[in-house]
């Protein structure tokens, strides 16, 4: 054997090691997301987790109530540098000294918090940001490392950035893919620094809309049972939009000399309403398939028997505070909801056979608010207006829940919406006499009239990122912007695409622009 030949068996081992510990840390993760008016206690959160098996959690910032509640859980957790705070961290050591001081090492040691993850940004190269936080993403996390030796945290805790899959293309098929012309150079520093600390590069994926913005894309593609429309790309055939999406990442990795470089899902998930294909059969479906395909170790074409190192499903709960911008199924992509109840039956994988229900939860007493029977409701339309602008009335439309249920249903839901959001207070069930407050639960059928819950006894606040947040008047956060629908409906230069054509462009929709979005806070 040659000499060269000789030099590469090392190098050639690592990778094989490498690769194999991933295959052994895979595991099925959840995004902990808190823009809700409901907020159920972090440690009933916890304790949630802990009794589905849950080892893994994504957060998007680094909220101190809810890293008091992971201490000591043996949870593996990700804590997020919001894309607000990138422009200060890349530009100061002592900004990221302190970042890591007060977001980390107050929370790591014997019976802390068990940090693996600091993502540096959230989404930062979206293209609706024009380039926003482009320049920030290296410095910050080169002063982020720093940060971490100095606290001889190093070696334990990786650097990761959560990219959305418009960071990469194809004209055609998977084997074509590659990031976008002006992302090549940073994509290229990004992997780099990935690589030398044996961190993954993550990425978010979303089939759901891909069949939610395009009427020509085949809704069996979107799921893992097969497809009629499968994508051919020379020997290699795709069945799902997954697989077909993460191929078209490892193709673009691989022309800028990273090919092998980990891969992590760092969110994936499927509404349960708000939309015609969002619903409790679609949504155990694919997340069931999804977990299926992983935990069989199968990989995709281009990674044949190599799983992505870690999928984080979005989301853990329902977040009715979120902003309905990109659609109504946008409050509802938790498996559970707000209050931690299992939504259907799904295995994790994780060692046991269906969800198991949080306990503990601090409800507000059982009383509800409802239209009064006694009045003439002629003049309720400006009351359901107002209820509805401050509490959640999405399963009131099609494909929520409630939708059917009646005009008076209509109204005594909203009614009740505001009510709990307002915490029971008696004044806001008044509705110029038109609201009674009862104790009989006014739930129909799949229709269930919530009942609050008590977060005064939370001490955890909503999870915004980027320093702009609102729960009451439908506002963002930052990890919205990509699920917010373009105005040209998806493609490129506004032509509809076939399953063939789309990598990943139909994948995601994206924020048709900042101004958009600030215009829709206000």
């Amino acid at each position: 054997m040659a000499a060269g030949g000789l030099a590469l068996l090392p190098a050639l081992l690592v990778a094989a090691l490498c690769a194999a510990s991933w295959r052994a840390e895979a595991a099925i993760g959840v995004n902990w997301g808190t823009v809700s008016d409901h907020r159920a206690p972090p440690g009933v959160v916890v304790d949630l987790m802990r009794a589905n098996r849950i080892s893994k959690v994504k957060l998007f910032d680094a909220d101190p109530g809810v890293l008091r509640a992971l201490a000591g859980s043996g949870i593996q957790v990700m804590v997020g540098v919001t894309n607000g705070e990138l422009a200060s961290i890349a530009g100061s050591q002592a900004a990221a000294d302190d970042w890591v001081a007060q977001n980390v090492s107050r929370y790591v040691g014997r019976g802390g918090v068990d940090i693996r993850y600091i993502a540096v940004g959230n989404e930062p190269f979206l293209t609706s940001y024009q380039g926003q936080f482009q320049s920030y993403i290296i410095p910050a996390m080169t002063n982020i490392q720093q940060s971490l030796v100095k606290a001889n945290l190093a070696s334990y805790i990786k650097l990761v950035v959560p990219c959305n899959a418009d960071a990469y293309q194809s004209a055609s098929v998977p084997s074509q893919g590659v990031f976008r012309t002006e992302l090549t150079q940073i994509m290229t520093q990004l992997a780099a620094f990935l690589s030398s600390s044996g961190a993954p590069f993550v990425v978010n994926i979303y089939p759901f809309l891909s069949l939610y913005q395009s009427s020509d894309f085949p809704q069996d593609y979107a799921f893992f049972e097969g497809s009629t429309h499968p994508v051919v790309d020379g020997p290699n055939v795709y069945y799902n939009a997954f697989d077909g999406n993460f191929d078209t990442l490892v193709s673009a990795l691989s022309k800028i000399g990273y090919g092998n470089l980990p891969i992590a899902i760092g969110e994936i998930g499927w509404p349960t309403e708000g939309a015609p294909s969002a619903n409790l059969t679609a949504a155990r479906a694919f997340n069931q398939g999804l977990i299926n395909r992983v935990t069989s170790n199968k990989g995709t074409p281009l990674r044949p028997g190599v799983p992505p190192a870690d999928v984080y499903l979005f989301s853990l709960l329902d977040e009715e505070g979120k902003s309905i911008l990109p659609g109504n199924f946008e409050r509802h992509w938790g498996i559970f909801s707000f209050d931690g109840q299992a939504k259907y039956p799904l295995n994790l994988g994780l060692g046991n056979s269906v969800l198991k229900n949080a306990k503990e939860v601090p409800y507000l007493p059982s009383r509800w608010c409802v239209a009064n029977p006694a009045r003439n409701l002629d003049g309720v339309s400006d009351h359901m207006k107002l209820a509805c602008s401050m509490a959640d009335c999405t399963t009131l439309y099609y494909g929520g829940s409630c939708y059917g249920i009646g005009e008076k249903g209509n109204v005594s839901y909203a009614f009740n919406s505001y009510y709990q959001q307002q915490k029971q207070d008696p004044k806001s069930c008044d509705f110029g006499g038109l609201g009674m407050i009862t104790y009989l639960d006014p739930s129909m059928g799949e229709c269930r009239f919530l009942v609050g819950v008590d977060d005064s006894k939370s001490s955890a606040v909503a999870s915004c990122g980027g320093g702009c947040c609102g729960v009451c008047c439908g506002m963002h956060r930052p990890e919205d912007l990509p699920r917010i629908q373009r105005a040209d409906g998806g493609g490129v230069g506004g032509q509809q695409l076939s399953p063939q054509q789309a990598w990943p462009q139909v994948t995601f929709g994206c924020c048709t622009s900042q101004q958009h979005w600030h215009a829709e806070m206000k």
